[in-house]
């Protein structure tokens, strides 16, 4: 028999996810983001020197030069659904539409902006926190995947959320629907109404921030909503 590599089993893997129904639905709209106010009112910006975060057109335009993290000042609680719209746009580097969600710091677990925070938007800086993690088309857009940091600087990565195949990365200047859930135990990133990670959490993040992450890329964001969620009928 031919050895087959690890690699071609987990792509078997990954159709199986298709079809798959939410854990979860949206119940009660929490927070429907607005870019047409100043953005200090609602967000936290961690940015290296060079890049601006700015709103344009009612949309959020993170250029990047050397990594950052934008921050919703409003923590949440699960069962939570975020869902958001945002495109890479291919004026600038075409990689890393990432987010964290369900974010907190051990540290400081009531307040993640605590003023003995070290994170400046340098992507090792959030090694310490607890928090559930994509970076979809990171890596010079040749990886998709999911982590869930562990408050402790470990990032643990399971193969089967260590994604290579060319339908799991990014298109220039394609408006992605992103819909993350935490709910019923289980972590859920949703692309264009497609299931891409299903995390089955044994120790579930109930409560955190959510931020979009990204580096050397022009990052726009259409929108943004919070729902809480009921279970999915």
């Amino acid at each position: 028999m031919r050895f087959r590599p690890l690699a071609f089993f987990l792509t078997l893997l990954i159709p199986s996810l298709r079809g798959a129904a939410p854990v979860a639905e949206p119940a009660e709209l929490l927070y429907r983001a607005d870019f047409s106010k100043p953005l200090s009112e609602a967000w936290v910006v961690e940015q290296q020197p060079g890049g601006t975060v700015t709103t344009e057109n009612g949309t959020l335009l993170i250029d990047d030069q050397a990594g950052c993290t934008v921050w919703l000042k409003q923590p949440f609680e699960a069962p939570v659904i975020i869902k958001f719209k945002a495109e890479i746009e291919s004026a600038g580097r075409v990689s890393d539409l990432n987010c964290f969600w369900m974010a907190t710091d051990p540290a400081n677990l009531p307040d993640l902006f605590h003023a003995d925070h070290t994170r400046d938007g340098r992507f090792f800086t959030y090694d310490p926190l607890q928090l559930y993690y994509v970076g979809y088309g990171g890596n010079e857009n040749s990886t998709t995947r999911f982590r869930r940091y562990a408050g402790t600087g470990a990032r643990p990565l399971d193969p089967a959320h260590d994604l290579s195949a060319p339908e799991f990365m990014l298109r220039g200047d394609h408006v992605y629907e992103v819909t993350l859930i935490a709910a019923a135990g289980r972590a859920q990133y949703w692309r264009d109404g497609e299931l891409i990670f299903d995390f089955a959490d044994p120790k579930p993040l109930t409560r955190g921030w959510f931020g979009f992450r990204t580096v050397k890329s022009r990052y726009r964001v259409h929108s943004l909503e919070v729902w809480s969620a009921q279970p999915a009928q």
